[in-house]
């Protein structure tokens, strides 16, 4: 970096601080692509806030928020809020040898978040923490506080209009989503069916075709939740690679980043996954299923996922989408323990009921409902690459500015031309 003001160790532009007792103010969250907001504004964070908010730190506008865990992922950010935000965070008042707003684009440039991914610490990524210890140590070069804010004000410009199309992007992509879901409930409840209806037992669902029985689950299906991980089970004579709940997302399941735990003989069977098995999260986002490919040839699961397997007439698939349209109404969220994470307990899922019409009708709507699938999927695929030159365009934008490769001496500090 162009040094105008030298290069400063970040100890002496940070001064970690940690104010609590304050529960009834907001809470906030960190997001690498939206910074520090206040959580209620979003609904994708799964993560329940505690009952007990005491220790829960107080944050003001101009202070920096740093969550430990995924700094190295860019997960840091100047609060624009008052607030509150986790334990576990690091929150930094910032000195006034440097503007906010500039230290917010320059600690989430390309080159910082690498240094952050150097020094966090931990067996593996999930894992890694950024310590204000190793932070402190991090040098940046800082150019004059006018210029400082020359280039803040010219990342504040560019940045909102990167975002302005990154957000009529992201509501495409939800409008293809409640398409999606509509079609799927209309599918499950069988309203293009002919033929009269009945009213079918089910709050969510109203009325299904006459001819549709509604079962539990556990009428056509057995379901059996995975092992216990613990310590000891990390070790032993027959480690074998499984699933767990992050591993399954819906209608698909990663296998990039397995682990292993011991499956001793006697119980392989019991948790052993074979192909068409469909698995349901616990918690997280309870529902949240994707039907096993068989990818893997010998695979198993954690206790955090129940396995479905087939012991009536019934096709998993249309089971995927019969949870698939009651988890996009929060069924199971609403049924589920919420004092902390929402659970979807075996007994819960067994007992829920669904319309299971004949095999012959499953199979008909289950193609019709992939062929939707698959054109949203294409369409989802060209939105996701457009996104990914939009963030990389944001990217390269703040590093090129913060590293001063952009010449923004023609812009006054309101970031105008000058």
């Amino acid at each position: 970096m162009t040094v105008d003001g030298g290069a400063l160790r970040l100890r002496y532009l940070l001064k970690p601080r940690e104010i609590v007792g304050h529960p009834d103010m907001q809470v906030l969250s960190v997001y690498r692509d939206h910074g520090v907001i206040p959580k209620s504004s979003r609904d994708d964070n799964f993560n329940k806030t505690p009952l007990d908010l005491s220790r829960y730190q107080v944050v003001r506008p101009g202070d920096l928020v740093i969550n430990k865990m995924k700094a190295w992922q860019g997960s840091l950010a100047v609060s624009r809020f008052d607030g509150i935000v986790s334990p576990d965070y690091l929150v930094c008042a910032v000195s006034p040898e440097v503007t906010s707003s500039y230290l917010h684009f320059l600690l989430r440039s390309a080159p910082l978040v690498n240094e952050f991914r150097m020094r966090s610490k931990g067996i593996r990524p999930a894992q890694w923490r950024l310590y204000w210890e190793d932070l402190a140590e991090i040098e940046v070069n800082l150019p004059g506080v006018i210029e400082q804010q020359r280039i803040a004000n010219y990342l504040e410009s560019e940045t909102s209009r990167i975002e302005a199309l990154s957000e009529k992007l992201r509501k495409q992509r939800d409008l293809l989503e409640e398409r999606t879901l509509a079609a799927v409930y209309a599918s499950i409840a069988g309203l293009n069916e002919p033929g009269q209806r009945r009213v079918s037992g089910i709050s969510w669902l109203g009325s299904v075709p006459s001819s549709w029985p509604v079962m539990p689950v556990g009428y056509q299906f057995e379901v059996l939740l995975g092992k216990m991980l613990n310590q000891d089970r990390v070790q032993g004579e027959h480690l074998k690679p499984y699933l767990r709940n992050t591993n399954v997302q819906w209608d698909r399941i990663n296998t990039d980043d397995l682990l292993k735990m011991n499956f001793a003989p006697q119980e392989q069977s019991r948790y052993r996954l074979l192909p068409g098995d469909l698995l349901v999260c616990e918690g997280g986002e309870p529902g949240r299923s994707a039907i096993w490919d068989g990818s893997v040839e010998e695979i198993y699961y954690q206790k955090a996922l129940h396995r479905i397997r087939v012991c009536g007439y019934s096709s998993p698939r249309w089971l995927y989408y019969c949870m698939r349209a009651a988890t996009a109404l929060n069924v199971f969220a609403v049924e589920g323990n919420t004092t902390t994470i929402a659970h979807l307990t075996g007994e819960q899922l067994r007992a829920h009921r669904f319309p299971f019409p004949a095999r012959s009708i499953q199979d008909r709507i289950v193609a019709h409902l992939d062929a939707i699938s698959g054109r949203r999927t294409l369409l989802e695929t060209k939105l996701s690459k457009q996104q990914s030159v939009l963030v990389e365009r944001r990217q390269s934008l703040i590093a090129a500015a913060v590293t001063r490769q952009i010449d923004v001496s023609t812009l006054n500090v309101r970031g105008t031309e000058g």
